[in-house]
């Protein structure tokens, strides 16, 4: 798509325009220097019922913010100061939760606007699976300007996901296009859900396309890539998002997500030079909607008790744990329009 035709698609709203060079955060924007010690890719509640079914209807607002907000003050004690929250819209997000967090807490929350297409788009309402990827983006585009559902809390990143296949679907073509025409209009980063190397390339391809550059695409669940395919995408200037930092398997202790996998791996990053494209989190949490009290809910600390030592002892410097949490967080987040 010629860029021409791109921008002549952009767009039909008369709102104050928004600064680039920012965080946006659920209670406003930030400079990007304040944004510190990042975890980018968590969750405060999930809602597994599907698209059509979900909604505030579902659930409890002041027993989920009961529930999870001695995890985040349990983080200040590690110096986190922004937390991510990627659970997406039809998926559980709800932005009024997650700024009474935010408040009470002092952690800057940030949340998403997008579609999850993972799971045979069963998370994507119906109504708008045959949405045209301008539709889609004058719907994301509005909540960045306006907010989400009429509550003036805007989205900071954009959220979308894609089945692990390379052959991606019409529906997820849809999907990363219109995440392209709204990066383009907004400067949010763009963070998919994706799994192995063939649909990061695919939507890598895609973007630079529509004249995205790949330096505004998270790659999200790249543990289940591989070392080339971390090169090859890190030459095209994306992000490398390794998610799932856990000690739950001693079984496997070569799995990736392993602590044992996350220091090896990571060395070798650093070994190949490319330790600033990569982003870390534990895709930790969370409140599930429908179970007795949220069910289950990980912590958001293995990282700090059990990685961050142990990449210390293989030769990771605070230089390099900083990179991690604190520079390639603030350099993947600030809100820019990225051209290819």
């Amino acid at each position: 798509m010629k860029r021409t035709f791109v921008y002549s698609l952009i767009f039909l709203f008369s709102a104050p325009s928004v600064a680039l060079a920012q965080i946006m955060t659920v209670t406003g924007a930030i400079d990007p220097e304040e944004m510190g010690l990042t975890l980018i890719h968590e969750h405060i509640m999930v809602d597994w019922i599907g698209a059509d079914s979900t909604g505030y209807h579902r659930w409890d607002r002041n027993e989920i913010v009961e529930r999870a907000l001695p995890y985040l003050e349990e983080l200040k004690q590690y110096g986190v100061t922004s937390f991510l929250d990627c659970t997406p819209a039809y998926l559980g997000r709800d932005p009024y939760v997650l700024k009474e967090l935010a408040e009470r807490s002092g952690i800057q929350l940030l949340t998403n606007t997008g579609y999850y297409g993972s799971g045979n788009n069963k998370f994507i309402p119906e109504s708008v699976k045959t949405s045209s990827p301008q539709e889609m983006a004058a719907h994301w585009i509005k909540e960045f300007k306006y907010g989400i559902d009429g509550s003036g809390i805007r989205p900071g990143f954009i959220k979308i996901s894609v089945e692990n296949d390379e052959n991606l679907s019409d529906i997820h073509k849809n999907l990363v296009k219109a995440a392209a025409l709204t990066h383009l209009e907004t400067g949010m980063t763009i963070v998919s859900h994706t799994g192995n190397d063939g649909p990061a390339m695919a939507q890598i391809a895609l973007l630079k396309e529509m004249g995205v550059s790949p330096s505004a695409f998270v790659w999200t669940h790249a543990q289940n890539g591989t070392m080339p395919g971390y090169l090859k995408a890190a030459s095209e200037g994306a992000w490398i998002s390794l998610d799932n930092v856990n000690d739950r398997d001693p079984n496997s202790p070569e799995s990736p997500g392993s602590i044992a996998w996350f220091v090896k791996t990571l060395l070798e990053l650093k070994a190949k030079g490319i330790l600033n494209h990569i982003l870390i989190s534990h895709d930790s949490g969370w409140y599930n909607v429908g179970e007795a009290n949220g069910g289950d809910v990980r912590g958001y600390t293995d990282l700090f008790t059990k990685l961050i030592p142990q990449l210390k002892e293989n030769g990771f410097t605070q230089e390099d744990i900083d990179t991690l949490l604190k520079q390639n967080p603030k350099r993947a987040f600030t809100i820019e329009i990225r051209n290819e």
